[in-house]
C-alpha cells in the first residue's frame, strides 16, 4: 500500500521560547553538524560568558535545525543526553506528534537526499538562511506509526552491521598499516642516502599551450590523500600561465603544501593531465626504488621532517618547497639484495591504499 506523503507541519510545531541567562549558573551549549549528522554537545560554558542573554532550551526529541547551516544539512533529532542545552535564536526548535510521526523516523528521513532537496530548494540561492515556517512547508512520506517504528528498526539493524563492517576494516588496515611500517624499516636498515635528484630526477614535460585547447589540471591533497582531478580549463582560460604534463607513476609534489604531504603516485586515471609550475614531477630509476616507495618514505615522520627543512616558511600555510631543496633531500636506496623487499613494500602500499580508500565508501551513519 502506498504511503501518503504529507506537509512536516502536520506532525510537527515551531516552539519558539527563550530563557534569560543566569551569570552564575552553567549552561551546556549544543551545536548540529553538517551533512545531516546530528546534534551534539558544543561546549560547557558559565552564564557570565555568554554574551547573547536570550536564548533557547532544547529538549530531548525535538527536531533542530540550523537557521544558517540548514542548506548544509544542519539539523536533526535532539538526543535525549542533550536535553536542557540551550541554543540561540538562530536556531529553529520543533516539537514532535509522536502519535504521528516517530522522532527516529524523521531522524532518519532527514538524513536522505529527498529531504535535503527541498531544503536547498527553499529560498534565494544567495541567501544561505531558511525561515522557521519554510521546515514546516517540506513534505514526508507518512506511513502508520508501526511501520514506521519497523522501518527505523531495520535500519538500525542495518547500521549496526555496517559499523561492525567498518570496525572490521579498520583493524585489518591497522594490521596491515603495521605490517608495512615494519617490512619497510627492514627494508631501507643500513641502506644507503642518496639526493633525491640521483634517484628520481626531475622530469619537466612542458604543454604547448593553444587558445582553443582544453587542459585537464590535476590536483595533490595534503597528508598524503593522493590526486584529485580539478575542471578542464580552456586555451584561453590558462592564458599565459605555464603548464607541465604528469605521467602515472611520477613522483608527484606540491611545492606550496609538500610539508604536510602533497605528494603522490598519479595513477593511470591522471595520465597526461596537467599541472601548474607549482607541481613538480619526479621519475624514479627503476633500478634503484619505486615511486611508492618514495612517496611512503616521503611522507613518513623521517621524511617529512626532511621535506619541512627544505621548505621555507612563508604566509599562513604556505611554505613553498624550492626545486633545488627537493633535489638535495637524501632518501634510503635499498641494496641490490633488499630490492625484493622494496618491490614488496610498494605492492603492500597499493594493497593498503585500496583498502582505504574501500573504507572511505563505507557509509558512517
Amino acid at each position: 500500500m502506498a504511503w501518503k506523503t504529507v506537509l512536516l507541519g502536520e506532525a510537527i510545531a515551531h516552539r519558539s521560547e527563550f530563557i534569560e541567562i543566569e551569570s552564575e549558573s552553567v549552561y551546556s551549549r549544543c551545536r548540529v553538524q553538517t551533512s545531516a549528522r546530528g546534534v551534539v554537545l558544543r561546549d560547557r560554558v558559565e552564564g557570565s560568558t555568554i554574551k547573547t542573554k536570550r536564548q533557547q532550551v532544547c529538549r530531548a526529541g525535538e527536531f533542530l535545525v540550523a537557521e544558517i547551516d540548514a542548506k548544509m544539512g544542519g539539523y536533526g533529532v535532539i538526543p535525549d543526553d542533550l536535553n536542557g542545552a540551550i541554543v540561540s535564536s538562530h536556531y529553529f526548535l520543533y516539537e514532535i506528534d509522536e502519535g504521528k510521526l516517530s522522532k527516529s523516523y524523521l531522524d532518519w528521513y532527514s538524513k536522505t537526499p529527498q529531504f535535503f532537496e527541498q531544503v536547498i530548494a527553499q529560498g534565494s540561492t544567495n541567501y544561505a538562511a531558511i525561515r522557521p515556517e519554510a521546515v514546516l512547508g517540506y513534505t514526508i512520506p507518512l506511513p502508520p506509526v508501526d511501520e514506521q517504528h519497523e522501518i527505523v528498526r531495520r535500519l538500525d539493524r542495518i547500521q549496526s552491521y555496517l559499523k561492525d563492517r567498518l570496525s572490521t576494516l579498520e583493524d585489518v588496515d591497522r594490521d596491515t598499516t603495521a605490517m608495512l611500517r615494519n617490512a619497510f624499516s627492514d627494508t631501507v636498515e643500513g641502506a644507503e642516502l642518496r639526493p633525491l635528484a640521483e634517484v628520481a630526477p626531475l622530469v619537466r614535460r612542458p604543454v604547448e599551450i593553444e587558445l582553443d585547447g582544453e587542459y585537464p589540471e590535476l590536483g595533490v591533497r595534503s597528508f598524503g590523500k593522493g590526486t584529485f582531478h580539478k575542471p578542464t580549463l580552456t586555451g584561453a582560460e590558462v592564458g599565459n600561465k605555464r603548464l607541465f604534463e604528469i605521467h602515472q607513476g611520477d613522483l608527484l609534489f606540491n611545492i606550496v603544501f609538500a610539508w604536510e604531504g602533497a605528494i603522490a603516485v598519479p595513477s593511470a586515471n591522471d595520465h597526461r593531465r596537467v599541472g601548474s609550475h607549482r607541481f613538480l614531477t619526479c621519475v624514479p630509476r627503476s633500478e634503484m626504488v619505486t615511486a611508492q616507495f618514495l612517496r611512503y618514505y616521503l611522507l613518513s615522520e623521517e621524511g617529512l621532517h626532511k621535506v619541512g627543512k627544505a621548505s621555507p616558511g612563508g604566509a599562513g600555510r604556505n611554505r613553498t618547497l624550492g626545486i633545488k631543496s627537493a633535489e638535495r633531500i637524501t632518501v634510503p636506496v635499498p641494496t641490490i639484495e633488499s630490492n625484493g623487499g622494496s618491490t614488496d613494500c610498494a605492492r603492500m602500499l597499493r594493497k593498503s591504499g585500496r583498502l582505504g580508500h574501500r573504507q572511505r565508501r563505507t557509509p558512517k551513519r
